[in-house]
């Protein structure tokens, strides 16, 4: 296991841009940062709490080993995480047999038509993880490093498509853009996010350097992790509301009962009234109270519900 290709440095990041990590960490839907949303870190204290944002000095400096992918993370804590999360993660070869049926669906839909249509095809990997249907950097379950002429994820064979018919770097760049506008993902660990973010955003790079010899700028990088903070986003996929934002409302008896000062027979103070969340008691996804989470519609740049999109 090569820890140095598969553990992306948020340290390098930073050192980068600090504002390409800012973005990374951005959560569009409650214009603040994505949150842990796991117990795992909160012996490192209060600020790794199960609801505290993931902040960039959490993560950096001396702290810049503290998110790691699964594999590298204890036996101990692998468990955990599948106990109470379901946390399963896919091997690379079965990625890459549900994957050629995608792409079989794909290239059968589109009937022939150019590669233009396949990069522009949009694909969806629910619960990601750390995205390894959309970008195969490693095995997800042994951590070995995957060539990049290898790799089978969606992303990946979008990537490779504008590869081997763009020439020109400006004009890549533009089909690179729409294949990460075309390619979404949603997680509920904020640690998980930010991986699966981190990948999409590496194998920009990789890819781009694979084609061109050198990297690519920093706003160019910026731009991109623009689009994966759009695209992949935190989200319990069951109610399509930002994890854990659904509600009780507590609500008392509006009616003020005015009192004779010398009354003996004094009523008790109402009972306050504890409403559920709707969506959650009647398991309707339209009807949550939480807060529904956003995606962009990058044709028209306006903002749109996740769950609109559902039929």
């Amino acid at each position: 296991m090569d820890e140095v290709q598969i553990n992306i440095s948020e340290n390098e990041i930073l050192r980068s841009s600090p504002e390409l990590l800012r973005e990374l960490l951005r959560d569009h839907t409650t214009g603040k940062n994505i949150f842990w949303a796991t117990h795992d870190y909160e012996e490192l204290g209060a600020e790794y709490s199960y609801h505290s944002p993931i902040l960039p000095d959490l993560i950096t400096g001396e702290r810049g080993m503290v998110i790691r992918p699964r594999v590298l993370k204890s036996k101990e804590a692998q468990t955990g995480r599948a106990k109470e999360m379901a946390e399963v993660f896919t091997p690379s070869w079965i990625c890459d047999a549900q994957n050629n049926l995608v792409d079989e669906a794909l290239l059968s839909k589109q009937g022939g038509k150019g590669w233009q249509d396949y990069v522009s095809a949009t694909v969806l990997e629910i619960t990601c993880g750390e995205a390894p249907y959309l970008v195969s950097r490693y095995d997800a379950t042994t951590g070995e490093a995957i060539p990049i002429d290898r790799r089978v994820g969606l992303l990946d064979r979008k990537l490779r498509m504008v590869s081997a018919h763009v020439d020109d770097s400006g004009e890549w760049q533009e089909w690179a853009q729409v294949a990460y506008k075309n390619t979404y993902g949603y997680e509920w660990q904020g640690d998980n996010l930010l991986l699966a973010r981190e990948a999409l955003l590496w194998s920009f790079m990789e890819y781009y350097e694979a084609k061109f010899g050198t990297m690519p700028t920093v706003s160019s990088l910026i731009r991109i992790a623009e689009i994966i903070s759009w695209n992949l986003w935190q989200m319990d996929g069951l109610k399509g509301v930002v994890p854990d934002s659904c509600h009780d409302v507590v609500s008392r008896n509006p009616s003020v009962q005015q009192l004779d000062f010398f009354a003996t027979d004094i009523p008790e103070a109402s009972t306050p009234k504890v409403t559920p969340c709707p969506g959650c008691q009647q398991d309707d996804l339209h009807k949550h109270n939480g807060t529904y989470c956003k995606i962009k519609d990058w044709d028209t740049g306006k903002e749109i519900r996740f769950i609109d999109l559902l039929q």
